[in-house]
């Protein structure tokens, strides 16, 4: 027979659960400001109906509902929306990271301008057809030199500046491991805990948010495959369990975070072969691939604590195939050969190592043409010897580039020195500037050394090249920026908290709440009625 109290019960259930739900529309309230933060809903479920199953079973007309429960308090995510944002993300990490060096690259060649590496160049030549006219003026002596002088360090300031950029892109790689290894170390802590408190049949919907705001943060640098292990125990079957992440694409796969183990992530670099004498610049050797350490977690305290195995280092030798990461590897420079301790220069890849080799052409053809075009004349009034036969020079002895270049010191501190004729004037005529025309007509000249173009359409064609480079990448992020937005927007409307919303469910589960109230009372004068009023006949 069905209990007279049984309808308390049932209203005392009602009180519960909305109340439950009320306190979950407050925590969504309080956190509608907060990044990463999941609305959270009570997932309601009606209780076993009665009479229950079994032998004593009464035989009654179908089942009585008994109330109703709060079965788990779950957040609202959607999974293939959260895998979306992440590749869009990992585009845009790589976009924006490109089309930044490409803008400090177009900041230090600082084409077309009026004080570039161009406009040096056209004074310089515009300083020898001066002289041509007129060879034995010392100020237009002086003028030219002066004026190579400026062409020279021109090419010094632009190699400096972007190795100094280099230097920082290198920098940047290493910042970027660092903070690749916090955010998996981080994320094996959280997983340390979510195993800890699933199994008790509880549901860490704000620690699983924490999760996924790094595990974000993360795809922004390299691609990753994300899978969840179940935790035992009374876990909940919507519980999500440890995550598992992996380099999406990488052959063979490589796990960064299983449960509570992570690896160490560290670039490693390789050394470009030099001249006999030459230093290695270790702050622009080559990027050559990531090592990865195994390593294993010591599981107590708050968050997982790691130690390196020393004894199971490999190489992950394939570069991560988008990603911030990648952006920054792809303009810093990185080495073909995977296996060398030493590289040669010409098989470093990469945006700043390609355009420095063209400026490094660039010079050394251009000091080249200029130099033997230089020796086939005379000084003023002076005997040519060989010590001032070359206009251009390398400052340490090496072969000239753009780093090296500079003017023969013997020129700078006499400029009578400047072969301009074209004969020994103390022998010939007078006053000869055939030789000064002819180095001005050396910009005109097509160079083996610069594929059969002339100075001026090499570095037009470098600019054109960079120019062409910084479209494609400013026309891709601000792509990557738009499908990123829209997949945020999506996000947002699936995760994000509402306050019409909000407040929307706040009045339903009050006006529930009050209607549970309201029927217990109901039942209260019930019993009133028969306890205090049943078998008092006759009184």
């Amino acid at each position: 027979m069905r209990s007279t109290f049984m309808g308390l019960e049932a209203s005392k259930r009602g009180l519960f659960t909305q109340q439950s739900a009320l306190y979950t529309t407050g925590h969504n309230i309080s956190n509608a400001n907060t990044p990463g933060y999941s609305r959270q809903r009570v997932n309601m479920q009606p209780t076993a109906g009665y009479p229950g199953i079994g032998l004593n079973t009464p035989q009654m007309p179908g089942f009585i509902g008994t109330g109703v429960e709060a079965g788990s308090v779950q957040r609202v995510r959607d999974a293939f929306i959260d895998k979306q944002f992440r590749q869009e993300s990992n585009k845009l990490g790589y976009w924006e990271s490109r089309s930044k060096a490409i803008e400090q690259m177009e900041d230090v060649l600082n084409e077309p301008s009026e004080f570039g590496l161009q406009r040096s160049m056209s004074l310089f030549w515009q300083s020898l057809q001066d002289l041509s006219r007129d060879p034995e003026n010392g100020g237009s002596r002086a003028v030219a030199v002066d004026r190579g002088v400026a062409v020279a360090e021109s090419l010094n300031y632009m190699d400096s500046s972007l190795k100094e950029i280099q230097r920082n892109l290198h920098n940047e790689i290493n910042v970027s491991t660092k903070e690749i290894n916090s955010i998996l170390d981080q994320i094996a802590g959280l997983n340390k805990q979510i195993k800890e408190i699933e199994p008790n049949g509880y549901m860490p919907n704000d620690l699983y948010d924490a999760r996924d705001v790094l595990i974000d943060e993360l795809s922004e640098y390299m691609p990753v495959e994300v899978s969840y292990t179940k935790s035992g125990g009374k876990a909940l079957d919507i519980a999500e369990g440890a995550v598992t992440i992996k380099i999406a694409g990488s052959n063979p796969p490589v796990e960064l975070v299983n449960g509570v183990e992570r690896v160490n992530v560290k670039a490693d670099y390789a050394k470009i072969k030099k001249e006999p004498g030459q230093d290695q610049d270790v702050t622009t050797q080559p990027f050559q691939k990531l090592i990865i350490s195994e390593q294993e977690s010591i599981v107590n305290g708050p968050m997982a604590t790691i130690v390196e195995d020393k004894n199971s280092t490999r190489g992950y030798s394939e570069l991560p195939k988008t990603g911030k990461l990648k952006g920054i590897i792809d303009s810093y420079g990185y080495a073909e050969s995977k296996d060398a301790s030493e590289v040669n220069a010409e098989d470093v890849k990469g945006l700043y190592p390609d355009h420095m080799r063209q400026l490094d052409q660039l010079a050394r053809a251009f000091a080249k043409a200029f130099n033997d075009q230089h020796a086939l004349g005379y000084p003023k009034n002076q005997t040519a010897d060989d010590t001032s036969k070359d206009f251009f020079t390398s400052k340490d002895g090496t072969p000239i580039t753009a780093a090296t270049i500079t003017v023969n010191k013997l020129i700078q501190d006499d400029v009578s020195l400047l072969r301009a004729s074209s004969q020994n004037s103390t022998e010939g005529e007078e006053g000869n500037g055939a030789n000064a025309k002819a180095l001005s007509d050396v910009q005109h000249e097509l160079l083996p050394g610069l594929g059969g173009s002339s100075v001026q359409m090499f570095f037009e064609g470098m600019i054109g090249e960079l120019g062409v480079k910084g479209q494609q990448a400013a026309r891709n992020e601000f792509n990557a920026a738009t499908m990123m937005e829209s997949v945020t927007f999506r996000r947002a409307s699936v995760m994000s908290v509402s306050l019409d919303e909000e407040m929307t469910d706040m009045i339903r589960f009050q006006q529930a709440y009050n209607a549970s109230a309201r029927m217990m009372t109901a039942v209260d004068e019930t019993l009133d009625k028969i306890i205090n009023g049943m078998g008092r006949v006759g009184l």
